[in-house]
């Protein structure tokens, strides 16, 4: 079906192309309120829609709203981020041109150049994964950035990003409260390309233990790449340690490592909570809930992060220019979670209880 074009209104009115358009945009004239009318009336009757973007650029709007991230198609995480941002920008009429670029900077450069020129009337920068943005990433002012910050000394960006300093502490606090003293931390691999997420968890896991009055253990922060096979890997060196040594619980990085932890107590006939507990990090859907015993975990607010974004972008809410809004990370309790084995459980108790006060007011929310 061709298009009903405002020449076609204008020829049913028996009026002129600029009448038309004057009434229809409801300009101040001097044409009578009968020729509004029949104008009005000629344009229903021919199922004439006027262009939104049109008479958004005609009042230096378009209803549009650029989004630009590196991966969103590979990532188990895009789905909730971008939910979040597109049920604002519904909410208030915008429109989201999304690109993803695969991280390829030339794609990136020239998203942002083409998304420019289209005139947006905002433009948000997500990752998939929080880090940093280099400096030398053109953004137009005021782009608002979804799950990573500014590089030191880029100012003018808004930025939400997980609270993962206090989602590692939660996590933590979890195992603690629920009697544990020998805690393992299942990390990533040390290398150039360590997210930053994993040294804030680390923080945070350390931050409890000694708040908690507990040791901090080296021997328990072990290493693995960010996959199954990485996290049975680490749990199986976790496990080779003398009975005496040997932690009875596990915080691991993410969920996918914690399915690898249990893949490696399960072929050591060892249960899960009884012989021991584990504690994972994003609540990934279709993992996290479908383990045996399903996996307590901390959330990663990806839904909250979109929603925050879009709602700054459109002015909905204060950002703060050079703010980096830290969301929290909540734990989600399911039942991978238990006190410590019988053998030990009478002396993490006594050991937790002279210390469960101290841990909740040494260590603050955030």
């Amino acid at each position: 079906m061709a298009r009903v074009r405002i020449s076609d209104v204008a020829a049913a009115a028996g009026v002129s192309v600029t009448t038309v358009s004057l009434v229809l945009n409801d300009v101040e004239s001097r044409i009578s309120q009968e020729t509004r009318d029949r104008v009005r009336a000629a344009a229903a009757a021919v199922g004439y829609a006027p262009s939104a973007l049109a008479r958004g650029l005609r009042q230096q709007r378009t209803k549009t709203v650029g989004l630009i991230s590196d991966q969103i198609a590979t990532t188990p995480f895009a789905g909730r981020m971008l939910a979040g941002a597109q049920d604002v920008a519904r909410a208030n009429e915008h429109l989201v041109f999304l690109v993803d670029t695969g991280s390829d900077a030339a794609v990136e450069d020239a998203a942002i150049r083409a998304l420019t020129a289209q005139q947006v009337d905002a433009l948000i920068y997500a990752a998939m994964w929080h880090r940093i943005v280099p400096a030398d990433v053109k953004l137009p002012a005021d782009t608002v950035l979804l799950d990573c910050r500014p590089a030191d000394g880029v100012t003018g960006f808004p930025s939400v990003v997980p609270d993962d300093r206090a989602g590692g502490a939660a996590a933590t606090r979890e195992l603690v409260e629920a009697g544990h003293t020998r805690i393992a931390y299942i990390d990533t691999d040390e290398d150039p390309g360590r997210p930053i997420a994993a040294d804030l968890r680390l923080e945070g896991y350390r931050e409890v233990l000694a708040a908690s009055g507990i040791v901090v253990d080296d021997e328990l922060h072990v290493h693995g790449e960010t996959s199954h096979r990485g996290g049975r890997g680490a749990a199986e060196r976790l496990l080779d340690l003398p009975s005496e040594r040997r932690p009875t619980a596990i915080f691991c990085f993410n969920d996918r490592m914690a399915t690898g932890a249990y893949t490696a107590i399960h072929a050591r006939g060892l249960r899960i909570p009884e012989d021991i507990s584990i504690i994972g990090y994003d609540d990934q859907q279709f993992i996290a809930a479908e383990q045996d015993p399903p996996l307590t975990t901390v959330a990663l607010p990806h839904y909250e992060m979109g929603r925050w974004a879009m709602e700054v972008a459109l002015g909905i809410r204060e950002g703060g220019e050079d703010a980096v809004h830290q969301m929290e990370c909540p734990v989600v309790r399911r039942d991978s979670v238990g006190p410590p084995p019988a053998h030990v459980a009478k002396p993490n108790r006594r050991r937790t209880s002279q210390h469960t006060e101290r841990s909740l007011s040494a260590t603050p929310d955030r």
